[in-house]
């Protein structure tokens, strides 16, 4: 498996051998389970907003007669010739 080797300060690790002392795991599994979580969360998110973009787009129309002053205006429009 690839591996990763990170920095961080005296305080930072000081606080990580706390917390993994603390929840009776390793450093490296607790680094590993927040980097999977951020994961996680970022394709969550990443799949939230690609779900938004498709129901706004199918429901475009709808949106732009509900709330006509966000629309923007055509391209072109108010410029003089």
């Amino acid at each position: 498996m690839p591996a990763l080797n990170v920095e961080f300060s005296d305080r930072e690790l000081e606080d990580l051998r706390q917390i993994a002392k603390e929840r009776g795991t390793s450093m490296k599994a607790l680094v590993r389970e927040a980097a999977a979580a951020d994961i996680a969360r970022h394709r969550a998110l990443q799949e939230g907003a690609e779900a938004f973009r498709r129901f706004f787009a199918a429901h475009a129309d709808e949106f732009a007669a509900a709330f006509p002053e966000d629309e923007l205006p055509a391209r072109g429009a108010g410029r003089a010739a």
